[in-house]
């Protein structure tokens, strides 16, 4: 059976160790930069859209190939009626679907030829370029009053130096000149940035690279991207995911690189917490962004091998608050700390996912939290998502939290074995109300085709009125094989 592809790449040294993972967007309070849009908007339309993998889809015949689904948001919320469903044999995607490409597994929006319409980084890391098996591709999709639509191919600088272009993807404005720019990763420990002014002719406005201390070659290079406004100088920094280069065991790890004028400065990066999955938002209010990562490892079971370093039974989040220096203070959650739902147990993989965005509209970053490990009852690997909510002293763990199953009254659906509900989730609004709506993906529902669980805002928290679930096959997405729709969505 697949294996959810980022969690798959990000583990394969942990699972050796233990047996045994924004994407972010926001509506308001998330301390991005001045370009980079909190909430994405294909069509310009003033509702916000999302985007779901489907990276195991089966594409004319062609398994694994994989798609993307782009859902329009409304004043209703995300439906399946107004959607594009992308592969590389969509009319104007450059290529074609080929099997094992994994296309649209990895994806960051931004708006990076500046015409008022956010577009769609997507790659297909697994793609075969020129005879170089598993070289990669990156695509950008183009947004409009439409929708997105047509693509234009992002080259690869450096095709002999590296595999898998395009394994990880973020967007923003790094250096500050007011034009959006995207970091691609790939099997190397180099990080691409493409300045602003990206075009449909596949030109930009210039390019660098930088260089941080995480493996290189095989399995290893970047694993994960993750852009936002750490220290408060309205440019973005990065947050860099891959495995360490400094012990026996190579255990995963993250480099802060704070953005300059001159672009990412790779000089002054710091390392920081362990884990895949990272979000950057205001949690305090404070006008810093707060760095969250979640590190879903449990110890070693019986001691006969070692732990990942920090690792917690059940998973746990780490908040690296921002300050004007970068990440400063750190926390740590776990479904032990406070009045967190459910308690610490093995397999749970509290922290999976995460993401952060302001649902009640008071300017703190909110924080949902996976667990799509999660036993329900007698279910296993149901899973679960527990919502969190920032305030002036921090995220609250005491009081106000929520915590939803698909047993929740009013979610859709039911708690099924390995559905795995919360193997994605995502806080944008899609309703134009300004408040974040949430979105939920359960990539192992009914066999691994997946699903999408839609949850609004009713503006001071996340509710099951109005709430959807919406099947690949309403989208376009084919049920042959195992889709796993829903495991990844762009940040």
């Amino acid at each position: 059976m697949h294996k959810h592809l980022r969690l798959a790449l990000a583990t394969a040294s942990a699972a050796a160790l233990t047996g045994g993972l924004l994407t972010f967007s926001a509506a308001t309070a998330t301390a991005a930069d001045s370009v980079h849009h909190p909430v994405a908007d294909f069509n310009n339309d003033g509702y916000g859209d999302v985007a779901y993998s489907a990276g195991y889809a089966t594409v004319d015949g062609k398994k694994d190939a994989g798609q993307i689904v782009a859902l329009y948001g409304s004043a209703t919320g995300v439906t399946s009626t107004k959607h594009t469903t992308i592969s590389q044999n969509s009319p104007g995607v450059p290529g074609s679907a080929e099997t094992n490409d994994a296309f649209g597994w990895v994806s960051a929006y931004g708006d990076f030829n500046d015409d008022g319409y956010d577009d769609l980084a997507v790659s297909a890391s697994y793609e075969d370029v020129d005879g170089d098996a598993d070289g990669g591709t990156v695509l950008i999709v183009w947004g409009s009053a439409n929708g997105l639509s047509g693509a234009t191919t992002l080259k690869d600088p450096a095709t002999s130096s590296h595999d898998r272009w395009g394994t990880a993807l973020a967007a923003g404005d790094f250096d500050g000149d007011g034009k959006e720019d995207l970091a691609v990763g790939s099997s190397s420990n180099r990080v691409y940035v493409f300045k602003g002014g990206i075009t449909k002719s596949g030109t930009y406005g210039g390019r660098y690279s930088i260089i941080t201390d995480i493996q290189s070659g095989g399995g290893s290079g970047t694993l994960v991207l993750t852009a936002g406004d750490v220290n408060g100088d309205q440019r973005s920094d990065l947050v860099v995911d891959g495995y360490e280069t400094d012990s026996d065991w190579h255990y995963n790890t993250n480099w802060y690189v704070p953005g300059s004028a001159t672009g990412l400065n790779a000089s002054d990066a710091k390392e920081l917490k362990r884990g895949v999955i990272t979000g950057i938002g205001d949690i305090n209010g404070d006008g810093f962004g707060d760095i969250v990562t979640g590190q879903d490892w449990d110890p070693s079971k019986d001691g006969s091998e070692p732990s990942v370093p920090e690792s917690s039974t059940g998973g746990k989040v780490h908040i690296l608050y921002g300050s004007v220096d970068g990440p400063a203070t750190t926390v740590a959650v776990t479904q032990n700390s406070g009045n967190v739902p459910g308690s610490s147990e093995r397999g749970d993989w509290f922290g999976s996912e995460l993401s952060l965005g302001d649902i009640n509209g008071d300017n703190k970053t909110d924080l949902v939290v996976a667990a799509s490990g999660e036993n329900v009852g007698d279910v296993v690997n149901a899973g679960a998502v527990t919502v969190l909510y920032g305030s002036e002293a921090g995220l609250n763990v005491s009081s106000g939290y929520q915590y939803f199953a698909q047993s929740t009254a009013g979610v859709p659906g039911s708690d099924e074995k390995d559905d795995r509900f919360g193997g994605e989730v995502k806080l944008t609004d899609v309703t134009g109300d300004g408040k974040a709506d949430l979105t939920v993906g359960a990539y192992g529902e009914n066999d691994f085709n997946g699903s999408l669980v839609y949850l609004p805002s009713n503006g001071t928290k996340i509710t099951t009125s109005g709430s959807r679930s919406l099947a690949p096959s309403s989208l376009g997405v084919s049920t042959d094989a195992y889709p796993h729709f829903g495991a990844n969505a762009a940040n």
